[in-house]
């Protein structure tokens, strides 16, 4: 589907327009402003006399502040409200962080355009500068994410992980005022907003695995609107869609969300694709990691293939102990 609309959109060409003004479905935290005005700035700067309008849009994961994201349920809590808006045509197009985004996409709409990856790994700040390994014995980290959590207690079963929700200076002033020892971000999101230099250590992908399509930009849009395809393929990396296809493959196989800790992380090697997952029970108790390598052609099959193995591992019943697993 993916490669079919991207062979489509390549046909295109981009159809003056006097003026023409895109609108730009966003969530208002600084991150995702920070991400949508990089993306706004630079198709104004490819594409002759357009213009992108920022709309601002609330979504429940916003909203709940207070609560694990585990623990308030169901998928797609920072898309669902922009997604509707998408369809009643409100806007135009959307920018999200990929790994947001649930592997369904509503009937209408699609998420296709996929600007380079940034940095995809996670990266710990400690309040006094130790890295994980040089933590005090029973070290409190914050995190509002069962994946981290779980690849946390594997690499140092005393650490004692607690939620942190809310915006970045948040987060970041609730460690300095010592209500934690550590905390966990993205890398992707520091980088973007210049924090990179608070990073205290950045964990290996493969010890520490990301969330899907942790990293990267989703470009979501109507699937008829050929003319906003045809101004958004000026930002499409194909690597990273190659990759973030894989993942997403894994993704969708196992029909997870946050209430579950598995990640998954692609890439290209001198042309092979590469992915490598994990599924972990919330205790931790059973864990399943395997890696496969493939043609980049084949990055979805492959995705859902590694999937079908690590089921077959354990990962089927780590996975029925919590939700309805897809047949």
């Amino acid at each position: 589907m993916l490669q079919h609309k991207l062979q489509h959109m390549r046909g295109l060409k981009v159809m003056p327009h006097s003026s023409r003004t895109l609108r730009l479905g966003t969530r208002k935290s600084l991150l995702a402003m920070t991400q949508s005005t990089w993306v706004k700035d630079t198709l104004e700067a490819i594409v002759p006399d357009l213009s992108v309008e920022l709309v601002q849009i609330i979504t429940k994961g916003d909203r709940i502040q207070d609560v694990a994201l585990a623990k308030v349920g169901g998928k797609g809590l920072f898309v669902k409200e922009i997604e509707e808006a998408l369809l009643r045509s409100e806007v135009d197009f959307a920018v999200h962080s990929l790994k947001d985004v649930p592997a369904e996409v509503p009937d209408g709409l699609e998420v296709s355009v996929f600007p380079r990856r940034e940095d995809p790994r996670d990266a710990l700040i400690s309040r006094d500068g130790r890295k994980l390994s040089e933590l005090d014995v029973n070290a409190v980290i914050g995190t509002s994410s069962l994946r981290r959590s779980a690849q946390l207690s594997i690499l140092r079963h005393d650490i004692i992980a607690q939620n942190l929700r809310g915006n970045l200076d948040t987060r970041l002033k609730r460690l300095e005022h010592g209500d934690f020892d550590a905390i966990l971000l993205a890398t992707a999101g520091l980088n973007r907003l210049g924090m990179a230099s608070r990073v205290t250590e950045h964990l290996d992908v493969r010890s520490f695995v990301p969330a899907v399509g942790q990293g990267v930009l989703g470009i979501e849009f109507r699937s008829d609107d050929t003319e906003t395809a045809s101004v958004l393929k000026h930002i499409h990396h194909e690597e990273t869609a190659i990759c973030a296809m894989a993942e997403r493959g894994f993704l969708a196989r196992l029909g997870g969300g946050c209430q579950v800790p598995l990640g998954a992380f692609a890439q290209i090697d001198n042309g092979i694709l590469k992915i490598h997952g994990i599924i972990c029970s919330p205790d931790t108790k059973k864990t399943v990691r395997h890696e496969l390598k493939g043609r980049p052609e084949d990055a979805q099959t492959l995705g859902i293939e590694l999937a079908e193995i690590m089921l077959s591992m354990g990962g089927k019943q780590i996975l029925e102990a919590l939700y309805d697993l897809p047949a």
